[in-house]
């Protein structure tokens, strides 16, 4: 018998909450006569509106913070009661939202009601892991409950609209919104696009505790030439349309309401001014019907682009599909102008400010323009007890265990622990990046969670031991948002010292260390994606003492660990958790729940290798697989003469402190034809001491096609909890709709032939069964 075994530490019962089954809500309210319904009073407002007002609808402007008073006496304010505005993002709270709604219903001449949006990327106040972290745990029913908690929190403070799911595929660890995204794989990236959407929007947008979704940002962000974010990216067709496009149509699919255009250009003309994406793709393509808005200034950056001044890029927005300006007021100020001179069309901008409109009358606004927001709603639903357990569990599944040797973990409850690193009691930087609406004084740091979940038992002693980054300027660079670093002044020896004395009087040392939160997230790309040499150093001191280290390893990013990985015992990736970070952590760390999570992107062994992912292409030379996994170097092949061709860990991968068995795969036909299925089953098998989850994976290859076809693709995933000793057979059924793909004439079909069918526990670590399939 063939087999497949994760390698093993000490094993512990897995603690998982109960959740809801993950379905696809049912749109109910979208019925024919609802639809006739919209329309009538839609076109009826459309009819009283002057032009003013219209483009008003288009205008999104970034509130900031008001105070109460300042809803009708700002600018802004003043622009509402006008009928200038449609919208608000980056207001909290909702007795401020409140009072800013009433300017636009009671002040103004039509009365209609003002949408508001905010970054809710992964949590409202209660933050769950950054989405890279979520997509770590590989369990729908949890990110789908992640998102419909947000919701519940944020439209309950007055929030109706939220910018989120970003879909951006990327290969690129130097990008910092890769902590924004699912990762590198489109098959992931579209289940966790669309279950993010039914989360958010469940069944009824008009009910008080669902939010409108944007899926973001379309198209290709994630492709930004040397990771730099907002750069150029190129690509051919065939390549968007298989790798980069079905995250953000399966959110299309799932009915998200809204759409958010990307900065970059794609084909030489950016995604803002764009009529092939935004419209020809989107619309006619794909059949969206929401609202199209822009990023921040999206519209002005293409002057920068070389695309015109303000009037030309404000009118080749409108025409290629972009219905609501973020912030940088082009159509505010030009669209009137752009009509008067034939540049843009009275049809243009009703279609536009019929979009927004109809998004309101979704969301119930109309019928009720304070739904969202309620005071005393909003006190028991933000960062409740329930929420924040939710978001305590879902961390613990998000972690990643990488290495685990000698049974170091799960820690024993005894004895003394050293705490060191400089995110040990850094309260600040557990939510990571885009955690706009958290309170982070209320998030668990990693010390306060061992404290108070396991400091009867056992003696906690801590240091800093080093800072973020030996230099003060980039540590300042990193400590954006408010999210400061605590960088430590005194004499980085003298700092080391306090950390070497206390982990000598320890018998294991818990190392937190990695980037700070802001060292990913936007505007956040790296040249270099190790960790810094500050704490380089101080992990190779504390090597020195002998004890044995459990790394705790903070990241929004892909990091080449090459200089690291052997020196401490155990690498954990936390990613950055959220709320309940240490809470989460300690819970890992002492067996409460056993590690399940899997890498959702590749780690290279180096930045040379970037971009390196599981799903590339041969080339007409590849390296043979057992020089492969040999680190051989061959001449005229294709390798590196300094570095291997593997990564240092390959997507899915994830370790436990249980064993999992696999048995040899079956295939019930290796012979299908036309629209026949098959089904390929493996048994998992709990061969470890205590229960614990696997992702049992199925991969696919095309082993000849009329283009080239990547070397595997992930084709479905299923996430099996099983106790000790515990066995389950998991049964994948492949249909031709798994073999489709986008030819050379972006034809979406499949094509007769032999194809490689894997089943494994990551996609480095898989067995292999080969079938032909006949049209």
């Amino acid at each position: 018998m063939k087999k497949i075994v994760l390698v093993a530490a000490m094993a512990l019962s897995t603690c998982i909450l109960a959740q809801e089954m993950v379905t696809k809500p049912v749109q109910s309210y979208q019925t024919a006569q609802y639809n006739a319904k919209k329309k009538a009073f839609v076109d009826a407002l459309l009819a009283k509106m002057t032009l003013d007002e219209k483009i008003g609808q288009l205008n999104l402007p970034s509130a900031g913070d008001f105070t109460t008073g300042q809803a009708q006496n700002s600018d802004i304010g003043k622009k509402i009661e006008n009928g200038l505005v449609g919208g608000l993002f980056n207001i909290k709270g909702a007795e401020k939202i409140r009072a800013v709604q009433k300017v636009a219903v009671e002040k103004s001449r039509l009365k209609i009601p003002l949408i508001f949006g905010m970054d809710v990327i992964h949590g409202y106040e209660t933050n769950f892991p950054i989405p890279l972290g979520l997509a770590a745990s590989w369990d729908m029913n949890l990110i789908q409950q992640s998102a419909k908690v947000a919701a519940r929190e944020a439209s309950s403070d007055g929030i109706s609209w939220t910018f989120s799911p970003m879909t951006d595929i990327s290969r690129e660890p130097r990008w910092g919104r890769i902590s924004e995204g699912s990762g590198e794989d489109p098959y992931l990236g579209s289940e966790i696009a669309k279950h993010m959407v039914y989360g958010y929007q469940g069944k009824d947008l008009s009910l008080s505790n669902t939010i409108m979704a944007c899926v973001k940002h379309f198209a290709l962000y994630g492709a930004g030439e040397g990771g730099m974010d907002y750069n150029t990216v190129d690509m051919s067709r065939v390549r968007m349309f298989n790798e980069y496009f079905p995250p953000y149509k399966a959110a299309v699919d799932a009915g998200v309401g809204t759409v958010m255009a990307s900065f970059n250009e794609v084909e030489g003309i950016p995604a803002t001014g764009n009529r092939w994406l935004q419209t020809e793709i989107l619309r006619e393509k794909w059949g969206f019907n929401g609202f199209v808005v822009s990023d921040y200034t999206g519209i002005n950056e293409m002057i920068d682009h070389g695309m015109g001044d303000l009037q030309q890029v404000s009118a080749l927005s409108l025409k290629a599909g972009i219905d609501m300006d973020m912030v940088g007021e082009g159509f505010l100020k030009t669209l009137k102008k752009s009509l008067e001179e034939g540049k843009v069309t009275q049809a243009e901008i009703d279609q536009a400010a019929k979009r927004v409109l109809e998004a309101k009358y979704d969301l119930g606004l109309f019928e009720d323009p304070y739904r969202y927001g309620d005071v005393k709603l909003a006190a028991k639903e933000v960062s409740s007890l329930e929420n924040r357990n939710i978001a305590r569990n879902t961390a613990a599944q998000s972690m990643v265990l990488l290495k685990n040797e000698n049974n170091v973990l799960p820690l024993k409850k005894s004895g003394t622990v050293a705490v060191i690193g400089p995110l040990v009691n850094n309260s600040l930087n557990m939510a990571g990046t885009w955690s706009v609406g958290a309170k982070h004084a209320n998030a668990i740091s990693l010390m306060k969670g061992l404290q108070d979940n396991f400091g009867k038992e056992v003696k906690f002693i801590s240091a800093k031991g080093a800072n973020i980054d030996y230099s003060e300027k980039l540590e300042s660079i990193y400590a954006a948002h408010g999210k400061l670093t605590d960088r430590d002044n005194r004499p980085k020896e003298v700092i080391l010292k306090e950390a070497l004395d206390v982990a000598n009087k320890a018998d294991v040392i818990v190392l937190a260390i990695g980037e700070s939160a802001e060292m990913s997230g936007e505007s956040s790309s790296r040249s270099e994606i190790t960790i810094p040499q500050s704490q380089v150093d101080l992990l190779n001191e504390l090597k020195k003492t002998g004890k044995p280290i459990a790394m705790v390893l903070f990241t929004g990013r892909p990091l080449a660990l090459t200089n690291v990985k052997d020196l401490p015992e155990v690498i954990l990736n936390v990613w950055f958790a959220g709320t309940e970070a240490g809470n989460a952590i300690s819970d890992v760390l002492f067996g409460k729940i056993n590690p399940s999570g899997k890498l959702p992107v590749t780690f290279p062994r180096s930045l040379g290798q970037v971009p390196i992912y599981y799903n590339h292409k041969n080339t007409g030379r590849p390296l043979s697989a057992e020089k492969t996994a040999k680190c051989e170097y061959d001449r005229f092949r294709a390798n590196y003469m300094d570095e291997c061709n593997t990564p240092l860990y390959p997507f899915g991968y994830g370790l436990s402190y249980t064993n999992f068995t696999y048995s040899d795969m079956s295939v019930s036909n290796t012979n299908p034809k036309g629209n026949q299925s098959i089904q390929a089953s493996v048994t998992v098998k709990n061969s470890g001491n205590y229960d614990g989850a696997e992702v049992v994976q199925l991969y696919i290859r095309d082993m000849v096609g009329s283009i080239t076809r990547p070397v595997k693709e992930l084709k479905g995933f299923e996430k099996v909890f099983l106790k000790k000793g515990e066995n389950k057979k998991i049964t994948f059924t492949i249909t031709p709709e798994d073999l489709k793909f986008y030819n050379n004439a972006l034809k979406y079909d499949w094509e007769e032939g032999e194809f490689d069918v894997m089943i494994g526990t990551n996609s480095a670590d898989v067995q292999h069964t080969k079938i032909y399939w006949s049209k």
